[in-house]
């Protein structure tokens, strides 16, 4: 009894602690603030990407990679330097008419097939933690009743619906966090065009501000920063009220894209994209920062009707891409692009389905580990990857070793078991360096598709 009061005092402290801390609106304090914990035990999280792009859901799959993106629609109709500007224009034209306008598209975004419950439950099978929904992507429209977007978002238009409210109430009580991805910047906006500024202070702000007293998300992921500094966004002014003064002060998780100097350097936690080199790019390293990688199961954010089954990972390789992230410090953010009527494709529904059995059997080797400090290089060929928890090591193999495993710089563990396996595991050596002998699996007691966990307890 006197421990646990002990230790509820102790967590009481360190709370208060926390929420009594102030920030000032500078890089400085704001880098100061912690990532809350609760973001680097939960490893998995889904993005969600709709939007009006949605609804031409077009883009070529042959282009590089930014120029791939289908909810970049609107912007690649009329930028004539982008690389797939005659692309979207030849498909636009020869299947709307070159007078259709972009905003005409609003009409399709219908929505009537949007359940939330129905969405939450998928989301929550996939075994992941929390989930990012775009508010708002370059094009403006918004998915709640911003009074700053009047007429362009999904209550005055389209579905008439607060979608970012229904689904945020879905997910929380499916017992997951709740994000919104919110664009910095709008592509086409009169104010944003004409008066930075006045865009920031009159339109920018006030809709952010709203997004979080709205909505109480846990994470604010923003996005849509490179064309002005962070001072020019106001960014350490927005971040001191979210940390000071908002009703998520002491939970919310934010990350690097607050200015065209701030990635990997400033902010929250710091982002990749389809594992691209930025600052401190994420190929092939360990970042000694809480880190997290977004991409989608295609090549695609948005729905791109376009991509074939060619296009998608598959169920090994994306879990092989949340082993790889997480042995190397990082969270996955894999996105979905559902369509403008309102469903998760079924093929993104059963990548899901896939990933949210294997995190069934072998979750213990993802949720709350750390990379282990004594880890190998890890490159595109390594098939053995290692996590930690506490004194615990975590042996994960993409395939199913044919041989015994080396792993050196570990003691004596108590115990060696593969996860979900009902037999015993052999092992031989001793000192530094431990042999484990994979036992026979069969199709009828297999444990798992795809990847193999091997618990070693007590070996740290």
């Amino acid at each position: 009894m006197i421990k646990t009061r002990l230790l509820l005092c102790c967590l009481l402290l360190s709370t208060t602690a926390f929420s009594q801390q102030r920030y000032e609106p500078n890089w400085s304090s704001i880098d100061s603030r912690p990532v809350p914990a609760w973001f680097e035990d939960a490893k998995f999280g889904i993005f969600i990407h709709w939007g009006v792009f949605s609804v031409p859901a077009w883009a070529p799959t042959d282009a590089s990679v930014y120029e791939k993106y289908a909810e970049w629609y609107w912007w690649r109709l009329l930028d004539p330097k982008a690389q797939t500007y005659q692309n979207f224009n030849d498909y636009h034209n020869r299947t709307y008419g070159k007078d259709f306008k972009y905003q005409d598209f609003v009409k399709g975004f219908t929505c009537e097939m949007f359940e939330p419950k129905a969405w939450a439950e998928v989301l929550k099978g996939s075994g992941a933690k929390y989930v990012v929904l775009t508010s708002k992507h370059h094009e403006g429209f918004t998915l709640w009743p911003s009074a700053q977007a009047w007429n362009w978002n999904a209550v005055d238009v389209g579905p008439h619906r607060d979608l970012a409210g229904d689904l945020s109430k879905a997910v929380k009580e499916a017992g997951l966090r709740m994000g919104y991805y919110y664009s910095l910047y709008e592509w086409f906006n009169p104010l944003y065009k004409s008066d930075v500024k006045k865009y920031v202070d009159e339109h920018m702000m006030p809709q952010m501000k709203d997004l979080v007293t709205r909505y109480e998300p846990d994470i604010f992921w923003t996005d849509g920063e490179w064309e002005h500094p962070s001072e020019t966004w106001k960014s350490t002014e927005f971040l001191a009220w979210l940390y000071n003064e908002s009703p998520v002060k002491n939970e919310v998780v934010v990350n690097d894209r607050w200015g065209k100097e701030t990635r990997s350097v400033h902010g929250g936690i710091y982002t990749t994209e389809y594992d691209l080199v930025h600052d401190q790019g994420s190929a092939g390293k360990k970042i000694e920062h809480p880190w997290e990688e977004c991409r989608g199961i295609g090549g695609s954010f948005g729905y791109n009707r376009n991509e074939d089954l060619s296009h998608y990972s598959s169920s090994k390789e994306l879990i092989r891409i949340l082993v790889d992230k997480v042995a190397r410090g990082g969270n996955l953010l894999l996105n979905i692009g559902p369509t403008a009527d309102g469903r998760i494709p079924v093929i993104m529904q059963q990548r899901l389905h896939d990933m949210g059995q294997w995190l069934g059997v072998n979750g213990e080797a993802i949720y709350g580990t750390r990379a282990w400090s004594k880890s190998p290089a890890i490159t595109k060929e390594t098939k053995v990857f290692f996590t930690q928890k506490g004194k615990d090591l975590y042996v994960i193999c993409t395939s199913f070793p044919d041989k015994a495993i080396v792993v050196n710089d570990v003691k004596k563990p108590s115990k060696v078991a593969l996860l979900g396996f009902r037999g015993s595991v052999s092992t031989s050596g001793s000192g530094k360096g431990l042999t484990i002998n994979p036992p026979q699996v069969t199709p009828a007691n297999n444990p798992c598709d795809h990847a193999w966990v091997f618990k070693l307890e007590n070996a740290l």
